[in-house]
Parts: structure tokens; sequence; C-alpha cells
């Protein structure tokens, strides 16, 4: 890769990650205003539209494991914040609400975090939407493929040859 294409390379890398801290410091700042953490608030907000989740929902929604969706519930529920409900038709399946404090706190948070992110989007036409989005999930998948790699396989030299440009 010549030095243009790895500075445009850097540029998206630093790009993305710029991105994702800046995502988790406007969570964090708003969380810590009403006594949250970043996951507390984005389960809070992502309960509030639709009422109920399961936990196996929330889980995916929130992209975290079930052992840590359920730690971040037990605080929740010890705080008065959500309940758990067992589904009637499915027993083995557990639905988070949020109980009358959690909804009234819902209410008094004026924004989701992501809606910033949301409303940064809505600037782009519906094809640079769809381009950006294509391009995303490629690099999802690549990001999974490498993470999948044991440890001694991740090296410079294969990351070169497997994305065809040199990794630093």
């Amino acid at each position: 890769m010549n030095d243009d294409g790895q500075r445009d390379m850097d540029a998206i890398a630093e790009t993305l990650l710029y991105l994702y801290t800046e995502s988790r410091r406007i969570t964090k700042g708003l969380a810590g205003q009403y006594g949250l953490t970043g996951p507390q608030l984005a389960v809070i907000k992502m309960l509030e539209p639709v009422g109920r989740l399961s936990l196996s929902e929330l889980s995916e929604k929130i992209r975290a494991r079930n052992s840590t969706v359920t730690g971040i519930i037990d605080r929740m529920e010890r705080e008065g914040l959500v309940t758990r409900v067992r589904s009637k038709s499915d027993r083995r399946v557990v639905h988070i609400q949020l109980s009358q404090k959690g909804q009234e706190l819902a209410a008094n948070i004026p924004v989701e975090p992501v809606h910033i992110f949301r409303q940064a989007l809505s600037e782009l036409s519906a094809e640079e939407a769809r381009v950006l989005l294509t391009i995303l999930k490629r690099l999802v998948e690549r990001v999974r493929k490498l993470v999948d790699l044991p440890p001694e396989e991740l090296t410079e030299a294969h990351l070169e040859t497997k994305t065809g440009g040199s990794p630093s």
C-alpha cells in the first residue's frame, strides 16, 4: 500500500475510534447525571419505547453476553429500576421491564445517546447511508474473522497477507 493509502487507512481507523470514544463519553456523562452506568442507561432507553424485552433480546441489542446483561439487570432490579416477568407462554423466558421508578427516570432523561449519532447519520443521503452500511458490515465481518484467530496466528505478516496491505 502506498503512503496515501496508508494515511487514509490510518484516518479511517482514527475516525472509528473517535466515534466509539465519543459515544462512550456522551453515554457516561449523561448516565452519571442520573446516577446510572452507561449500560444501565442503554437498558433504560431501550426498554422505554418497547415496554419489555427478553434477556436474550436485550443482550443482542446491547451487544453483550447474557451473563453480562444478567449482572446489569441484577443491579438495576436491586435499585428498583426494572422487574423480571416470566413469560406465560414459555416459562423459560424472562422478560425485563421498567418498574414505575425506572419509567419515571426514563421519562426524565431527555435523549438517548444513540440519538445523537442517528441525527448525524440522518444528514446522509439514502445512497450514502446504504454505501456506508455495506462498508461497515464488511468491516464487522473482517474484524470478527480476525478476532476469531488464535493469538499466535494474529501476526502482522498474517494481517498483511490477508488484507492485501500493511497492518501498521
